[in-house]
Formats: C-alpha cells, sequence, structure tokens
C-alpha cells in the first residue's frame, strides 16, 4: 500500500510513531512524502499516487495492457497544459488540453492500489497521432498487436477520441490504412 505522510499522520498520529514505524521497518519511505509498506513499488503506482491528476499514458500504458514487451525506462505522464513542470529525470510529461486530458482516463486497480491510465482505445489513437515520432519498429510492433485485438475495440469511443482533434479527418484516414 502507498501512503502521503499526511495518510501516515492519520494512521500513527504523530510525526514520532511515523519516525518509529520507518525505524521499525513496518514502512519504508519511497520518495519525498510518499511512503509504502513494501520496499520496492511498482512505479506505475508510485507516479499514480505523486501525481493524481495525471494519466499514464504511450509507452508505459502499451507495455501495461501488453501491447508491447519492451519495457520503458520511463514513466509517461499526459498533464494538464497548464500543470507545472515536473521536475523528475524518470517522468516523460506529455502536457495536454485540459478538454482533452480525461478522454479515455480510466481508474484500474493495481495491487491494492489505483492508478489513471488511457484505455486501449485512446492509446490507440495517441499511437496514430504520433506515429512519426515513434520508432518504426517499435510503432509496427504495437500496431500488430492492436490488429490482434480489433474485435475488442469499441469503435463508437475511438470516433469519440477522434472528434477531439483538429486534424480528425487525416487521424481517421490513418487509423483505416494500419489498423482495420
Amino acid at each position: 500500500m502507498i501512503y502521503s505522510y499526511k495518510e501516515l499522520l492519520e494512521k500513527y498520529g504523530t510525526r514520532y510513531n511515523i519516525r518509529e514505524a520507518i525505524d521499525n521497518k513496518e514502512i519504508y519511505r519511497v520518495e519525498n512524502g510518499i511512503y509504502s509498506n513494501k520496499k520496492i513499488v511498482d512505479p506505475l503506482i508510485l507516479y499514480s499516487k505523486r501525481y493524481p491528476s495525471c494519466v499514464i499514458t504511450m509507452d508505459s500504458a502499451f507495455y501495461f495492457y501488453d501491447l508491447t514487451d519492451v519495457i520503458p525506462n520511463k514513466i509517461y505522464l499526459a498533464t494538464p497544459s497548464n500543470y507545472r513542470t515536473i521536475k523528475n529525470d524518470k517522468i516523460v510529461q506529455i502536457f495536454t488540453d485540459k478538454n482533452i486530458l480525461n478522454a479515455g482516463k480510466e481508474t484500474v486497480k493495481v495491487n491494492e492500489c489505483t492508478i489513471n491510465i488511457y484505455n486501449k482505445e485512446r492509446l490507440l489513437v495517441e499511437l496514430i497521432r504520433k506515429r512519426k515520432q515513434i520508432p518504426f519498429d517499435y510503432y509496427k510492433e504495437i500496431i500488430s498487436n492492436y490488429r490482434k485485438i480489433v474485435d475488442e475495440l469499441d469503435m463508437q469511443k475511438i470516433e469519440e477520441y477522434l472528434s477531439l482533434f483538429k486534424n480528425e479527418l487525416n487521424l481517421s484516414e490513418a487509423l483505416q490504412r494500419e489498423v482495420f
């Protein structure tokens, strides 16, 4: 379980009791202001707790959904365009218009904790949008995995997400060409 310092204060009552729990290895300080009852924490859970208004996207989400076997070395977070810059070398911050940030966002339970992550349909639209910025082999791997699950995808959601972007027609044509 992951805790903020405020949650630990509610649980243990005082700073002294928190310090005792850390010394007794009941809890571990994972990062500044973030604690856990386990020594090693899944980065998706850690950064979802640290940045609750952000959404896991791109490489991190592709790996989470088994659309690639490439383990990302950084966590990709979509943040509102007016969000402060995250100064953490383990995070790739993707600024997103606040009007479309929550489109496709799902709350998923992972190891007793919740994370905000885009659904597969929104990720497909993001993949098509950023196809020129992604290495070709990596892109082809993810597209081929999408082709395998095409019957599971909700076309109505995909159309809804496409309509959020200015170049909807170009994205739709690329999607038809690449996946369907």
